[in-house]
């Protein structure tokens, strides 16, 4: 079994490299991967399936007993990131409604599943970041195109309920039946937990390749506009990240839980949120969720292994 710790610490140590690498192989070489690209949707409820199955009972109870820092967590990433979003929308693209509403999708998805791989890099407490996402997973299926409709509505028609049941097929389903399956089987499920993660992040890569394949046409035909976009995105994922983080801080929360609450704030599932534009708005609207993938994938790596190194947390 070596080989296969060797192989998962290989994936999660590079997995922005992986990330990048695979985005550019798959724009590349689109036709290459025609047979997964309807595999995108299974790829993140595979995701959130696993999310379900890992979730640590004992570290969850601990956390809903003392909800309070996981409630701050998610009330800042749906005001902070819900209004850097709109914001950098209008500002950066109100003569593109199609890139506009791609944005706001973007910005109004769960907190993305790299959010609790790069709390554990960091030293945060994974036990809250696990939580907070599975706040965010409960509450997104009504938050997500109820504000997807007041901020992108009059840019783009969007109809609520097809997106509302495309998020609780993806989302709210697998996550429930790994907590059901975890429930009736737990000494089963502890068998497959070691491998959870690798399994999470080669499903991950799934989802990169069916969704670049996918836009490959349309970032193809925007090359011009995507140093605006990248731009654009990398305010929209840096600044909730940063704020995030220092009003946790300026609230007296510890360390290891700002921590969570940073990569909570900031990392959102575009990859889930690059599928939504694809299926219920346009190809062009799924170009600024596949940037924000990149950007932050990268930019949380660069924070988590900076936190890992030169700010690394001594334990009491």
């Amino acid at each position: 079994m070596k080989w296969i710790q060797a192989v998962t610490t290989l994936i999660s140590r590079f997995l922005p490299v992986w990330i990048v690498l695979l985005s550019l192989i798959a724009y590349s070489f689109p036709d290459a991967f025609i047979s997964i690209r309807g595999l995108t949707g299974v790829g993140l409820g595979t995701i959130f399936l696993l999310m379900g199955l890992s979730l640590s009972t004992e570290k969850l109870l601990t956390v809903i007993k003392n909800p309070k820092h996981a409630l701050l967590g998610v009330l800042l990433k749906w005001t902070i990131m819900v209004a850097v979003t709109v914001s950098v929308a209008y500002l950066f693209f109100r003569d593109n409604a199609e890139l506009a509403t791609g944005v706001i999708l973007a910005g109004t998805v769960p907190s993305g599943t790299s959010a609790n791989i790069y709390t554990f890099i960091a030293g945060g407490e994974a036990a809250l970041s696990i939580t907070m996402a599975t706040l965010d997973t409960f509450i997104s299926p009504l938050l997500t195109p109820t504000l997807v409709q007041v901020f992108s509505g009059k840019l783009i028609p969007i109809a609520f309920w097809p997106l509302f049941i495309n998020i609780i097929y993806i989302v709210f389903i697998p996550l429930l039946t790994g907590l059901l399956l975890q429930w009736k089987w737990a000494k089963r499920i502890e068998v497959v937990k070691p491998y959870m993660s690798v399994l999470s992040q080669l499903a991950l890569f799934i989802v990169v390749l069916s969704v670049i394949s996918n836009a490959q046409s349309s970032l193809q035909d925007n090359l011009s506009a995507l140093p605006l976009i990248f731009l654009a995105v990398f305010f929209q994922v840096s600044i909730p990240m940063a704020a995030g983080y220092f009003i946790a801080k300026w609230l007296k929360v510890p360390e290891e839980n700002a921590r969570a609450i940073l990569f909570h704030t900031g990392i959102c599932n575009t990859a889930l949120a690059a599928t939504l534009a694809m299926e219920h708005v346009s190809s062009l609207a799924a170009v600024p969720a596949v940037a924000n993938m990149v950007v932050n994938l990268t930019l949380g790596a660069i924070v988590a292994n900076l936190f890992a190194n030169k700010y690394k947390m001594t334990r009491t």
